[in-house]
């Protein structure tokens, strides 16, 4: 007979535990694999801040060599720049110093030339005419009271005398001229005056040789302002009658500011009839005389006064320009439009001297 199994009943309580021990493992086994999860993603993110913080650091250095880069051929530009700018200043001096070598030697040259034209005209004149010139003593004191300014160095109107001394030179050697006419509309307007203060001006500069010829032969005065009495015939030398060299004076020792390079050819003898002499053929050989005796550089001739006379026009043929005197305070725009209409166009105007100026500093003059 089959032996049946005796039947034991289970606590229901030892069931209950099992479950909740079950409960229980599954809970810590989700734990664990939650806090699994949690340090898989913490290491997860610390590889990602990690790989985030190489690369930050790969991009930095990657700048810093860029910029190193960058500084490296700034710097050569700098260098290749400065270095060029280096050359071009050193090719710029080479090139300035070349010229002024050059200008040097074409400055060497010129004044080599000049002192040998200056020495074949010096040589080709004639010296012993020059000379042998007599000379006249001249009175500085005499000058003073004819108010010669230019003989002395204290009357601050010399200096314009000076200013047109230099003009005319240089208006003279623009054009090869030589001979000039100094005249005035009227009288009293002081042209013998500014003809003895430019002669004397001119008698300062060395190597030019001036003639001064009193050709106002209606009335002479050039002699009284030097201080000469008894000067002979000027129109006897135009005529022929008389040898220029036996006429002419030269400056001779003196006491004031003037130089030995000037000759005058006074007059003392009134001529009725000037203008035909001034014309006539024989005063145009009476000056190529004086030219070939003297060599002069520069001729200065005192006319008569242009509105009284027909003496500047009938002498016009034989000057190359002309100075215009007028009087502050007494010669009229009319007047001197009137010379300037009597002269004509063809005459060469070098300059209009206003004299006796008031409201200066010169006192008589200005330019």
């Amino acid at each position: 007979m089959t032996e049946r199994r005796k039947f034991r009943r289970r606590n229901p309580l030892s069931a209950q535990t099992a479950v909740a021990d079950q409960a229980d493992a599954r809970a810590t086994s989700d734990e664990a694999a939650a806090a699994a999860q949690d340090a898989e993603r913490q290491r997860a993110a610390l590889q990602a801040g990690e790989a985030e913080r190489q690369a930050a650091n790969a991009q930095l250095a990657l700048e810093a060599v860029r910029a190193e880069d960058a500084r490296r051929a700034e710097d050569t530009r700098k260098a290749d720049t400065g270095r060029m700018a280096e050359e071009a200043r050193m090719a710029e001096a080479a090139r300035e110093a070349e010229e002024a070598r050059e200008a040097k030697e074409r400055h060497a040259a010129e004044e080599a030339q000049e002192a040998e034209q200056a020495h074949r005209v010096e040589a080709a004149r004639p010296k012993d005419r020059w000379a042998q010139l007599a000379s006249v003593a001249v009175d500085a004191r005499h000058l003073e009271n004819n108010r010669i300014v230019t003989a002395g160095r204290d009357d601050p109107a010399h200096a314009a005398f000076d200013v047109l001394r230099t003009r005319l030179l240089q208006a003279l050697a623009d054009h090869g001229w030589r001979r000039v006419a100094i005249t005035s509309p009227t009288k009293d307007c002081g042209k013998t005056f500014t003809a003895a203060n430019l002669a004397i001006s001119l008698s300062r500069q060395e190597n030019c040789r001036t003639l001064l010829i009193d050709c106002d032969l209606r009335r002479p005065t050039l002699h009284k302002v030097i201080g000469l009495r008894d000067p002979g015939s000027m129109g006897d030398v135009l005529r022929g009658k008389i040898a220029p060299e036996d006429h002419f004076l030269r400056m001779g020792e003196n006491s004031f500011d003037a130089g030995h390079n000037i000759a005058f050819g006074f007059n003392g003898t009134p001529e009725p009839y000037a203008s035909e002499l001034l014309q006539s053929p024989q005063t145009a050989e009476a000056l190529a005389r004086i030219d070939n005796a003297f060599a002069p550089d520069v001729v200065l001739f005192d006319l008569p006064p242009a509105l009284y006379f027909d003496d500047v026009i009938a002498f016009r043929p034989l000057f190359d320009g002309v100075l215009l005197v007028v009087g502050g305070g007494l010669t009229t725009d009319k007047e001197i439009r009137e010379v300037e209409r009597r002269l004509g166009k063809d005459t060469p105007l070098l300059g209009t001297v206003l004299n006796r100026a008031e409201g200066t500093k010169l006192d008589k003059y200005t330019y």
